[in-house]
């Protein structure tokens, strides 16, 4: 193995009736969270056909914050809260459920007015025993509203947290980065150093660490203080995330993030019984899988 590479996660793929998702992390044994990440779908890239969309019906969340980032396509969110907020490509979408949220994301009528693309990276961020409690909350920051750093060769744009001396207007409830960065043929990019776990992973093209490539759709986890390059043969995209270990080991199950074993049970129990908030305008709902 690199000396600057920890591990490699190669996603799992799941079908979804045309509409492939790649699921990165939890990856079992091997690696449950990178930083406060305890979650990294890749949605796609698919078509999705006139009068066709996704519709992820309402369900819940406790314990974590997710984070819905586009590069094609539109979705629109609706929560429990009396949110109704369309995504768009580069925009950050960051849903803190605390204590617990309901929401649903479905394509919206414009894009299910004629054929579509769809690609993005649904994460989420485990919160603190601090915030685990807490109010839920939602917040919409427009793609023009995150730092955009420029490089030789290289346009960062700095999602949450802080990193290449810029600080995101994203409100995080731990110290922690997450990048897009769209790197030219023959670019290279030093990542930050001042976090406890960092990992790369390349959407699209190939990027080289320490000397071995690496292609798109898997999560190249790095030694912890190690100084590492991110350099490219050709055109790539890379999304970078990390940040320090969470205050003590997650629980998850379903949507529900805990460091407690019986609060997810109490989740449980509560979407079972309907003591969860509505989402107002969207009356459907995820059952609560058997296991």
């Amino acid at each position: 193995m690199n000396a600057v590479v920890e591990t490699i996660i190669a996603p799992r793929r799941r079908d979804l009736g045309g509409f492939e998702v790649r699921r990165v992390l939890p990856a079992g044994r091997q690696r449950k969270m990178v930083g406060p990440f305890i979650f990294f779908d890749e949605m796609g890239p698919a078509v999705l056909g006139e009068d066709k969309g996704i519709d992820v019906r309402p369900h819940p969340h406790i314990g974590l914050a997710t984070v819905t980032y586009l590069f094609d396509g539109g979705i629109v969110h609706r929560d429990s809260l009396g949110f109704v907020q369309p995504i768009r490509p580069g925009d950050m979408n960051w849903m803190t459920a605390g204590r617990g949220i309901v929401h649903s994301e479905r394509t919206g009528d414009e894009e299910r007015s004629s054929e579509t693309r769809l690609h993005g990276i649904q994460s989420w961020v485990a919160l603190p025993r601090d915030a685990e409690e807490g109010e839920p909350g939602f917040f919409h920051h427009p793609q023009a509203t995150l730092p955009c750093i420029e490089r030789e060769g290289a346009r960062v744009r700095l999602i949450a947290g802080a990193a290449f001396g810029e600080r995101s207007p994203v409100k995080t409830f731990s110290r922690m980065f997450y990048v897009d960065a769209e790197l030219d043929a023959g670019a290279r990019l030093r990542l930050p150093e001042d976090f406890e776990q960092r990992a790369v992973y390349p959407v699209d093209g190939e990027i080289e660490i320490n000397g071995e490539s690496h292609g798109a759709h898997e999560m190249v986890v790095l030694t912890p203080g190690a100084a590492v390059d991110v350099a490219c043969d050709v055109r790539s995209r890379v999304m970078l995330l990390g940040g320090d270990a969470l205050d003590g080991d997650r629980y998850i199950w379903w949507n529900f993030v805990s460091s407690s074993e019986a609060r997810i049970e109490q989740a449980k129990r509560d979407w079972e019984a309907g003591r969860f908030a509505g989402v107002p305008g969207d009356d459907e709902f995820i059952p609560l899988p058997s296991s």
